[in-house]
C-alpha cells in the first residue's frame, strides 16, 4: 500500500514539474523575442565598445590592442574637452529650467481654467513634431539676419544689438539650451501633471485650516508629494541632457558641421570620430567616459533620493 502511495506521489510530482517546466517555457517564449532583440542591438554594442576603447581600429583593418592609450589621447584632445564642457554646461542650465517650467505648466494646466485640454495640447506639441520641421523654424526666427522675428524684438523691443543666435560661438549653446526646453518641457509637463492627480487634497484642506497660503501648500504639501516624480523626471532628463545630439546638429551643424568647439557635445565627438575620421577605438573611449559619467550622476541621485527618504 505504502509502495502505491509512494508511486502516486512520485508521478503526481513529476507531472508538476512537467506542468511547471512548460509554464517556464511558455514565459520564455514570450520574453525571448525582447531579449534577443536587446542582447543583438544593446547588450553586443555595449561589450564590443568596451573591447574596442582599449584597441585601435579604423573599422577595416585587424584590432590592436593599445591599452590606455585611447583615454590619455581623448583628454589630452581640445575638441573632446570643449565637448565635455559644452555637454555639463548644456546639462546645467537645462535639467533645472526645464524641470521648473514644466512643473510650473502642470501646476498652472491643473487647475479648472478655460481651454485646459487646448493648452495642454498646444505645450505638448513641440515634443511630437518633427524636430527637422520645428528646427527649421527655430532657425527661421532666431536668424543671423537682422531681420529676423527675434532680432526685430531685441531691436525694436528691447532696444539692444541684433544677435546672432546659433551662428556665433558666444551664444550658440544658448539658442540650443533655449530650444531644448521649450520643445522637452511638454513632455515633463504631462509627467508632473500624472503626478499631481496623486496629491492628496485633504493635506490641502488641512493646511488651509492652518493658516497656510498658496506658497506654503506649495512647498509643504505639493512638493513633498511630487518628490517621487521630480527624482524620476530628474533622472531621464539628465541622461537625455548628456546624450544630446540630434538638436545640436540641427540647430548648429549640418552644412557647418559643428566646427566650432562652442556647439560640439560629446556624442557629435564620438559620432564625428567613429564615422568622419574613423578612429572606433577613440570613439569607443569617449563613449565609455559619457557613460561612466551617467552613471555616477545616476548613483548619486539615487543615493540622494535613498536619504532623502528614510528622513
Amino acid at each position: 500500500m505504502s509502495q502505491q502511495v509512494q508511486a502516486a506521489e512520485s508521478a503526481a510530482l513529476l507531472s508538476r514539474k512537467k506542468r511547471d517546466r512548460r509554464r517556464t517555457l511558455v514565459a520564455y517564449s514570450f520574453i525571448a523575442p525582447n531579449f534577443i532583440g536587446f542582447a543583438v542591438f544593446t547588450l553586443g554594442p555595449i561589450v564590443m565598445a568596451f573591447i574596442m576603447a582599449f584597441t585601435d581600429w579604423d573599422g577595416n583593418n585587424a584590432m590592436n590592442f593599445i591599452g590606455l592609450a585611447n583615454f590619455r589621447d581623448i583628454f589630452s584632445d581640445d575638441r573632446f574637452l570643449s565637448a565635455l564642457k559644452n555637454t555639463l554646461v548644456y546639462s546645467v542650465f537645462t535639467v533645472p529650467f526645464t524641470l521648473i517650467i514644466a512643473l510650473g505648466l502642470a501646476m498652472l494646466l491643473n487647475r479648472p481654467i478655460r481651454g485646459r485640454n487646448f493648452f495642454r495640447t498646444v505645450v505638448f506639441f513641440p515634443y511630437v513634431a518633427s524636430l527637422v520641421a520645428v528646427a527649421a523654424v527655430w532657425n527661421m526666427i532666431f536668424s543671423p539676419a537682422k531681420g529676423s522675428i527675434a532680432n526685430q524684438f531685441l531691436v525694436n523691443i528691447l532696444h539692444m544689438e541684433a544677435s546672432k543666435w546659433a551662428a556665433a560661438p558666444s551664444t550658440v549653446m544658448l539658442t540650443i539650451i533655449m530650444f531644448s526646453i521649450w520643445k522637452n518641457m511638454g513632455y515633463y509637463m504631462v509627467i508632473y501633471l500624472a503626478g499631481l492627480q496623486g496629491v492628496n487634497t485633504e493635506l490641502y484642506e488641512a493646511a488651509s485650516l492652518d493658516g497656510a497660503g498658496a506658497w506654503q501648500k506649495f512647498l509643504h504639501v505639493t512638493l513633498p508629494q511630487l518628490r517621487p516624480t521630480t527624482f524620476f523626471v530628474t533622472i531621464i532628463l539628465t541622461i537625455n541632457c548628456f546624450k544630446v545630439y540630434d538638436i545640436v546638429y540641427m540647430l548648429a551643424g549640418g552644412s557647418n558641421g559643428v566646427v566650432n568647439k562652442s556647439a560640439i557635445v560629446l556624442v557629435y565627438y564620438i559620432y564625428e570620430e567613429a564615422f568622419r575620421n574613423w578612429k572606433l577605438g577613440k570613439a569607443s573611449a569617449a563613449s565609455m567616459v559619457l557613460f561612466l559619467i551617467v552613471l555616477a550622476i545616476t548613483l548619486i541621485q539615487f543615493r540622494g533620493q535613498s536619504r532623502s527618504e528614510n528622513e
